[in-house]
């Protein structure tokens, strides 16, 4: 039932890029319900890139982790600032805060108590509540977790697509490949050693698929070096893969901010990418998919509302990942996406008859 009563709520997630793409489902289930509603997300510094432009949202709030501080800021200035703005949060008198994670987060419980909402939904407090359980059973993607959240406020909608929204002039500014073919992102970077394809296979995979769909590559990593103390960093590897590429249309896309990484990924037909904050990315981008997994849960964490191909090996490490499987599933996935429009004139009705 919509409900056009004034309304303010804050959508607390301060999680990892994936976490928060997956919660966008949410915040249209919430405007789509609340149309009147002031609606907020507390986000930190590093994930909030993801909300950039999203229409959902009155105000996007940002704190920073200390661990995320720029050089020479020292951590009293990063706690100050977020006391600052847990100050100006409380001034708000929220009516509900939703802590938009699943499972137990007593740091971001704490804040939606800091803030002094009317009311609070969390996984943390369903004894309170009696609502959900206190953590996902393993059956879920996880914006169907978040989304029962809003059980509570009787609404039991299933998740829509993840959105993302590119900054159109960043997106202009990134440098293409010459060619027709389909442009392709390769994104060589995983956190988890499980989680990396070696880059001699996707220098061979690139080589193929250029010979057979004359396809144009962007390439993304996360730079840095690679015994980077906070944030290693595969520069070492692209320059690598740059190297073995050197006689095709490959050109490297250097994505020191999160929203140029969103802004590449933007201009690509296609996305070549392990399990991580850039799949989803992809997925909020509405792009098509082949991914690898390794030890991570593909139930919880595949891309969510997009064409896909999922690849995880029995031995769950994406290094047992084979260039001819790979190929297959990009086979798979052309067809797929091939077949679409044939599919939706077969649906369609005959205005002849």
């Amino acid at each position: 039932m919509v409900r056009s009563k004034p309304y303010s709520i804050l959508v607390i997630r301060r999680d990892n890029i994936g976490d928060l793409v997956c919660t966008t489902p949410l915040l249209s289930a919430l405007r789509r319900h609340f149309p009147d509603a002031h609606i907020n997300a507390l986000v930190n510094g590093y994930n909030a890139p993801v909300l950039d432009g999203n229409p959902e949202l009155d105000e996007v709030c940002v704190y920073h982790k200390a661990k995320h501080r720029e050089a020479g800021e020292s951590k009293l200035r990063v706690w100050l600032g977020t006391l600052r703005l847990m100050l100006k949060l409380r001034r708000q008198k929220f009516d509900l805060a939703i802590v938009a994670t699943p499972g137990h987060q007593p740091g971001a419980l704490r804040f939606a108590h800091w803030v002094r909402a009317r009311r609070v939904i969390a996984y943390d407090e369903a004894t309170k509540a009696g609502t959900t359980p206190a953590t996902p059973d393993g059956t879920r993607h996880e914006t169907e977790e978040v989304m029962r959240l809003l059980l509570p406020l009787g609404i039991d909608d299933f998740p829509g697509p993840v959105r993302v929204f590119p900054n159109v002039r960043r997106a202009e500014r990134v440098l293409l490949p010459p060619g027709a073919g389909p442009l392709i992102a390769l994104h060589i970077s995983a956190r988890k050693p499980a989680q990396r394809w070696p880059i001699e296979r996707f220098a061979e995979l690139a080589h193929s698929l250029h010979a057979s769909h004359g396809a144009r590559f962007l390439l993304f990593w996360s730079p840095g070096a690679e015994n980077h103390a906070q944030h290693p960093g595969d520069d070492v590897k692209a320059e690598r893969l740059i190297a073995l590429c050197h006689d095709l249309p490959l050109l490297a896309c250097p994505t020191h901010r999160l929203e140029d990484l969103i802004a590449g990924l933007s201009r690509c037909d296609r996305v070549i990418c392990s399990d991580g904050g850039a799949m989803h990315l992809a997925a909020g981008l509405g792009k098509p998919i082949v991914c690898f997994f390794g030890n991570s849960s593909a139930q919880r964490w595949r891309p969510w509302g997009v064409a896909h191909e999922l690849l995880q090996p029995e031995s769950r490490d994406v290094g047992d990942i084979s260039l001819d499987a790979v190929r297959q599933a990009y086979a798979r996935l052309e067809q797929r996406l091939a077949a679409q429009p044939r599919q939706a004139l077969a649906t369609m009705p005959d205005l002849n008859g």
